[in-house]
């Protein structure tokens, strides 16, 4: 293992997940620091929310691809043999510098959003199949709910269920991650399950009842 290739790849790992997608294009386009309003957070939930779906789509993408990117880095630089459990492995420690990069951002004052979309761009680069139905375990809480917060939780829980039950890797510091970021997601999602259980949580997505008039 080429020690320069790995600390080039811990550093492009962290800058790229210190790309603030939604500070930059909220500030860019809308003239507005998403961090200013709303949850405060710079994700794609609070920019959807406060600058709308055209906006936070984009932010959501990137941050997605961006962690996807720095977990496929060891790939890319040939840090160890495809498949081996220390190719996972090192995947796994960029994945996380990535997600910390978008926590604590080195272009946005050090001040970034949970990382849920870059957490999923690493498990997609890590278990694409299984990321891909963790994906739609979220949107179909989403769609029950409209809660972001709560599809975020839920989908973050069945990643390691569904890893146990019916998928496989090499390395066991994987299944030991994907257990301790389904624990993150709750932990930093705490003031939204306070909010959830006052019932003040907002819904991104709200379901307008339809009533008839009833004529004699």
């Amino acid at each position: 293992m080429n020690i320069l290739n790995t600390s080039l790849t811990v550093i492009l790992a962290y800058l790229l997940g210190s790309i603030p997608s939604a500070v930059w294009i909220g500030k860019r386009f809308h003239n507005i620091d998403v961090r200013e309003h709303g949850s405060g957070n710079a994700g794609s939930t609070n920019t959807i929310r406060v600058l709308g779906w055209a906006t936070g789509i984009p932010v959501l993408l990137i941050d997605l691809v961006k962690g996807w990117l720095a977990a496929m880095l060891p790939v890319f630089f040939h840090l160890a043999d495809h498949g081996s459990a220390l190719l996972v492995n090192l995947q796994i420690i960029v994945g996380i510098i990535a997600i910390i990069g978008h926590i604590f951002p080195l272009f946005a004052g050090f001040r970034g959003g949970k990382g849920v979309a870059t957490v999923f761009g690493v498990f997609l680069a890590l278990q694409p199949l299984l990321t891909i139905c963790c994906m739609g375990v979220f949107l179909v809480v989403l769609l029950l709910s409209g809660i972001v917060s709560v599809s975020s939780m839920v989908a973050g829980i069945a990643f390691p269920v569904l890893l146990f039950l019916f998928f496989d890797t090499p390395s066991v510091l994987f299944k030991l991650f994907s257990i301790i970021i389904s624990i993150a997601l709750v932990v930093t999602h705490r003031k939204n399950i306070g909010r959830i259980w006052r019932g003040e949580e907002s819904k991104l997505i709200k379901f307008k009842k339809k009533t008839k008039d009833l004529k004699d």
